[in-house]
């Protein structure tokens, strides 16, 4: 039951880490979904996340509560299986922001597919960086 839990600590909240996220880091794109990621060195938790919903898109803020909850949730449920069992041996922990780009509301259904998907990738990546990057 501990892997489906999301804690305070897990939630990014430095703007010093935000600031190098967005300043160094690598991004895709999974529709509804655009993913900025960077490997971070010492790092306490494994992943520290940032999901965000824009207000240009969605002015009220019902649908943008409403998106981040359905973010969060979906990436509550898979985490455990799918990004931490391959960040348990690693050194380095990752830093990541989710965007929500889509111009409507999308069902839970397909948005937590797309966000296994995200999961997927960024694991891929995360351990071909590993990998290629080793003295």
């Amino acid at each position: 039951m501990k892997e489906y839990r999301f804690p305070k600590e897990e939630r990014l909240c430095s703007k010093r880490l935000i600031d190098d996220l967005f300043r160094r880091g690598s991004s895709f794109f999974i529709h509804p979904y655009r993913v900025v990621f960077l490997r971070t060195a010492g790092l306490t938790p494994k992943i520290q996340v940032m999901l965000s919903v824009p207000k240009r898109r969605f002015p009220l803020a019902v649908h943008r509560n409403l998106l981040k909850r359905r973010m969060r949730e979906a990436y509550r449920l898979q985490k455990g299986q799918v990004l931490y069992p391959s960040l348990e041996s690693q050194p380095y922990g990752l830093v990541m922001a989710i965007q929500y780009v889509g111009k409507e509301v999308m069902d839970y259904p397909v948005m937590h597919r797309r966000m296994a998907e995200v999961l997927v990738r960024l694991r891929d990546a995360h351990l071909s960086d590993c990998n290629t990057q080793r003295p």
